[in-house]
């Protein structure tokens, strides 16, 4: 028996000493999302020059849309198109049973005119809020179509190999939909898109200018912030400029309110264990320079890193407006109108997904990085399923990071070289979620 056996394993396709197929399986898939990506670079860099001349606003992203629904198709991916507006989604069932997992990416520009000297930069004018501006990708949502559309390729290739099923989500509006509107993720969430087949996790991608090329960057928990917009409306009386005794000054008493807000944070979120910020960024009051108005808006942005500390902020604008407002002799009307979450990275997710980000990107170039005041709609899915989102490097080689032009400016650009570790991530998390 003991000549046998190899004889009997060799039969199998074995051998002694080397672990069986299916051990191997999973290094061998790496190595071949590793080559197809490399082997799309030039597909990838394509569609992105492409997306980046022709932006487009969002719940605009017409173009945009067909162009992704046209090549998933080409590669024999059910597609939906219409979700959330605008959206896409592609549906590729594995060969073998499993779970279900999401790759997202995010597709509308922003209201900018684009400064940089590419030769695909956008000239694209459109109206945003009745106001002429021009249209650029000044956050990389342009780059983020391209890695997924280059993971969806690369995955179609594995499709009998995939033990489950990868939900392909193009997501318009991420940068927020016009007042008044529901879209985004919220949108795309409130119509099914984690349903039929329900999704088990989700994984996106966000292209970094100011981290270098080769660098994945994550944080477990909360990683970038809830956003939400406030606004005071102060109602006093108004009156002559020369006569401020007969009026009830909403300008005096909006400043009084505007600097005790300041004290919201300082003063009344424990820093220890959060963090958090209030930003006033609009003040409105009167028309001319000797006439005291009847009322004053301000309006401002709240970001917290935990849904206590969101609340807590929300009462304490209130309470320190109404209360000031009272002690004038006036009235505050407060409004605050929540925008996003806390983007949640789920903290066994993350542990789970640690080793392949690091078999993808070598364990040195896995950071883990201090909380991001930015907020990203991505939360309104980890809202409900567990989510991991993760930071791709896109500071060029050789370059300071510090000294590279910030996302939503019209001189933010990235290195394309970036682009088949960001196809490899996405790619790779999902086969082995899928494959755990």
């Amino acid at each position: 028996m003991k000549h046998a056996l190899p004889t009997l394993l060799a039969g199998l396709g074995l051998t002694l000493g080397a672990p069986a197929a299916r051990a191997q399986a999973p290094a061998a898939l790496h190595a071949r999302i590793a080559q197809l990506a490399t082997a799309g670079q030039a597909k990838v860099v394509a569609c992105r020059r492409d997306l980046h001349a022709h932006p487009e606003l969002g719940n605009e992203e017409t173009r945009t849309a067909q162009i992704i629904a046209t090549q998933l198709k080409a590669l024999g991916i059910e597609v939906q198109t219409g979700v959330g507006r605008t959206g896409v989604v592609g549906i590729l069932k594995g060969g073998k049973p499993g779970p279900v997992v999401a790759l997202r990416a995010d597709m509308d520009g922003l209201p900018i005119t684009e400064s940089t000297d590419l030769p695909f930069a956008s000239t694209v004018k459109s109206t945003y809020l009745g106001q002429p501006v021009g249209v650029m990708h000044a956050c990389g949502h342009d780059t983020h179509v391209a890695m997924l559309l280059g993971a969806a390729e690369v995955l179609s290739k594995l499709q009998k190999d995939l033990p489950g099923t990868v939900k392909f989500i193009f997501q318009p509006a991420e940068e927020g939909s016009l007042p008044g509107t529901v879209g985004g993720a919220k949108l795309m969430v409130q119509e099914g898109v984690l349903e039929n087949p329900k999704v088990d996790a989700i994984f996106g991608l966000h292209i970094w200018a100011s981290a270098p090329v080769g660098q994945l960057q994550y944080r477990p928990r909360g990683e970038m912030a809830s956003s939400d917009r406030f606004t005071v409306k102060v109602i006093g009386k108004g009156s002559h400029g020369a006569k401020p005794w007969s009026s009830i000054d909403p300008v005096v008493t909006m400043a009084e309110i505007i600097t005790a807000l300041q004290t919201i944070v300082s003063r009344q979120v424990d820093l220890t264990q959060d963090a958090a910020v209030v930003t006033v960024g609009t003040v409105q009051a009167g028309v001319r320079y000797n006439i005291i108005p009847p009322d004053a808006t301000l309006s401002g942005t709240i970001r917290a890193f935990s849904p206590d500390t969101q609340k807590r902020i929300w009462a304490a604008i209130k309470r320190t407006a109404e209360g000031i407002a009272a002690a004038n002799g006036a009235t505050a009307e407060v409004g605050i109108e929540p925008y996003v979450p806390v983007t949640f990275n789920d903290p066994a997710l993350t542990a789970r997904m640690l080793p392949t980000m690091q078999a993808v990107a070598g364990p040195k170039n896995v950071v883990e990085i201090k909380a991001v005041t930015g907020a990203e709609d991505f939360a309104c899915y980890q809202e409900k399923i567990p989510g991991l989102f993760v930071f791709l490097g896109g500071t060029a080689p050789g370059t300071d990071p510090s000294t590279v032009a910030d996302h939503h400016t019209a001189g933010f650009q990235v290195d394309e070289s970036a682009f088949p570790l960001g196809v490899k991530t996405l790619a790779t998390l999902a086969v082995d979620y899928l494959s755990k």
